[in-house]
């Protein structure tokens, strides 16, 4: 199982409820496939560098898993099906950023 993580933009134009039951759907579609959550943060309504689909903001989320690789594929073709989705990275980490991961939760928590 490889670590990996996702951050994606959703449409501004989505209500509470419309957001929490996207990344709801997503969350459980990597349980189902056999992910391991490690992290999910709502990073909250946040200011574009460029516009996206003439759209100056978006909601970001970011996950943080383990799972087997081809996973990914079939989680990003999801993606790409929904038109909630603005765009999504994803990125394997290596031992150092699960690392350097791990302690910006920390320091997170502390905060909170």
């Amino acid at each position: 199982m490889n670590h990996y993580e996702t951050v994606f933009i959703l449409n501004p134009v989505l209500s509470d409820d419309q957001i929490k039951e996207t990344v709801k759907k997503y969350e459980d579609f990597l349980v189902s496939n056999g992910a391991k959550m490690i992290a999910k943060e709502d990073w909250g309504l946040k200011k574009l560098a460029y516009p996206i689909q003439n759209k100056k903001s978006g909601f970001y989320h970011l996950f943080e898993y383990q799972v087997a690789g081809e996973v990914i594929e079939a989680l990003e073709v999801e993606f790409r099906r929904d038109e909630r989705f603005m765009r999504y990275l994803t990125v394997k980490l290596d031992k150092h950023a699960v690392a350097w991961a791990e302690r910006r939760r920390e320091k997170l928590n502390v905060k909170a």
